[in-house]
């Protein structure tokens, strides 16, 4: 586990890499929430369970939250930081994926297409704001990329339909968090990295 800090125009960012055993059969980066980091249990096990199956994780965390504050940066500064972080990272030779959790998930899923990913894994991706559902975010999908979304049934934040190459897999009886059964929830992670050939 090597952590790095990588400048960006909005202040420092972090990333955590971590290396699986043998040599990686991809790259998956994975941004954290709005207020919370990338020690959220989902994140972790999502993390845990790809390193076991030959995938390099890097855990990014966004500069707003290494500078000390909770209260996230607008959209277009998250994105800005972490396309430096994808920058900094360099030419790659193995399929990049880009994911994380609520805001971190719509991060992912915006700059996704631009930067060259091959696919988004979008846990939790918050659709619209909590009782807003006509302020839906459904556009910020990325229907022509391979696009995993892992929402759980009790999310007051609503969950996406499927379009394009957008697959929606609803985890019963989980809410915003995803804490409930997230072994579960790495797993069908995994297994979709594993369908396009991302993880052994």
């Amino acid at each position: 586990m090597t952590d790095i800090a990588i400048p960006t125009p909005r202040g420092p960012a972090g990333i955590r890499l971590v290396e699986p055993a043998g040599p990686p059969v991809s790259v998956l980066l994975l941004g954290h929430g709005a207020g919370g980091g990338v020690d959220a249990p989902d994140l972790v096990a999502v993390r845990d369970a790809a390193t076991a199956a030959g995938v390099r994780v890097g855990l990014v965390t966004q500069p707003y939250r290494v500078a000390g504050r909770r209260a996230p940066a607008p959209a277009g500064q998250l994105d800005e930081a972490w396309s430096a972080v994808v920058e900094y990272l360099g030419v790659r030779k193995l399929p990049l994926i880009f994911g994380g959790r609520s805001s971190g998930a719509r991060v992912a899923c915006r700059t996704a297409t631009i930067l060259g990913a091959a696919g988004v894994l979008a846990l939790a991706f918050p659709l619209h704001p909590p009782g807003k559902p006509e302020k839906s975010r459904a556009d910020e999908l990325p229907a022509g990329l391979p696009t995993l979304v892992l929402n759980g049934d009790r999310d007051p934040f609503g969950v996406p339909e499927p379009v394009g190459l957008v697959e929606v897999i609803v985890r019963p009886g989980a809410t915003h968090d995803l804490r409930k059964d997230v072994k579960t929830t790495a797993a069908l992670a995994v297994g979709w990295l594993r369908t396009h050939g991302w993880a052994r």
